[in-house]
């Protein structure tokens, strides 16, 4: 089954987000359990906990069709020590928050080396904060998203994403999340059918599919290599629409949130219909 959802809002609770999720007709979706813009957050009470179990049940959204993002503050790649430390202990407080959600993935961007470390060593300490995560958290498996190559962040080749998870000691409990438009403005073609067969098939060889557990759906106002991160609706940007048709009637992308961060809100149920229709195709 195909998960096709977008990244609602979780103001008010993250007990909100499957209600969210649902007006827009989303057989998936992705949250932020906090505030994504500050560093921490008040613990998660039971009564928070227990509606949004109750909401995802509703709504027949299961842990495999969520996908969870971390704050966009965390750096777990930081060059300096202090940087570091406050990063891996809002990362760990962020798998923790998803554990307790009875959620099993949490999406983040890799890191940045801030032009005052070495790329390896920048995806060193990537991989070493991910192992002390999971070392302290359970269930919860470390989603790594490619990134744009926008500034001093990593994740923009697949190779990236390969060398961390050589590095993580528990392959169980790490996977991949491809933005489209990430990969496009990093240099990967997904124009045509053809350019996705390629893409993938690289992806496959370099990092494995396996370690596939969720897509960011996205067409982008930038051009190939551009390392420039903008977002556009489906089939209005470069990419145009036979890359989103491709995914939606793949198989190997089935049973994984297939999220939208397209930037009009108010589209996204008419984007996931449009989802839908291709896959039946």
């Amino acid at each position: 089954m195909k998960y096709f959802g977008a990244h609602v809002s979780a103001a008010g609770g993250p007990e909100n987000a499957p209600l969210n999720a649902h007006k827009i007709g989303a057989t998936g979706f992705a949250l932020f359990t906090k505030n994504q813009r500050q560093w921490s957050a008040p613990p998660l009470t039971p009564a928070q906990i227990a509606a949004f179990g109750e909401n995802c049940r509703a709504g027949g959204y299961a842990p495999r069709s969520i996908l969870p993002h971390d704050s966009y503050l965390i750096n777990l790649g930081h060059p300096e020590r202090e940087g570091l430390e406050k990063s891996r202990t809002a990362f760990i407080d962020e798998m923790s928050r998803c554990q307790a959600l009875g959620l099993d993935r949490l999406n983040f961007h890799p890191g940045s080396h801030l032009n005052r470390i070495s790329t390896e060593e920048c995806l060193d300490r990537i991989a070493e904060s991910i192992n002390i995560a999971l070392d302290r958290t359970q269930g919860v498996t470390a989603v790594i998203e490619n990134t744009a190559g926008q500034g001093s962040n990593l994740g923009f080749r697949f190779e990236h994403l390969a060398y961390i998870i050589d590095k993580v000691e528990d392959k169980s409990r790490v996977g991949i999340c491809i933005d489209t438009c990430h990969a496009f403005t990093a240099g990967y073609d997904l124009r045509t059918a053809a350019a996705c067969d390629a893409t993938f098939s690289e992806l496959d060889r370099i990092v494995g599919l396996k370690y596939l557990r969720g897509m960011h759906l996205n067409d982008t106002l930038k051009t190939l290599g551009s390392h420039v991160d903008r977002h556009a609706p489906l089939g209005e940007g470069v990419l145009g629409i036979e890359c989103f048709r491709y995914i939606a009637r793949d198989s190997r992308f089935d049973d994984m949130p297939l999220i939208l961060e397209t930037p009009d809100e108010s589209r996204w149920a008419e984007e996931i219909a449009e989802l839908k229709r291709f896959s039946e195709e």
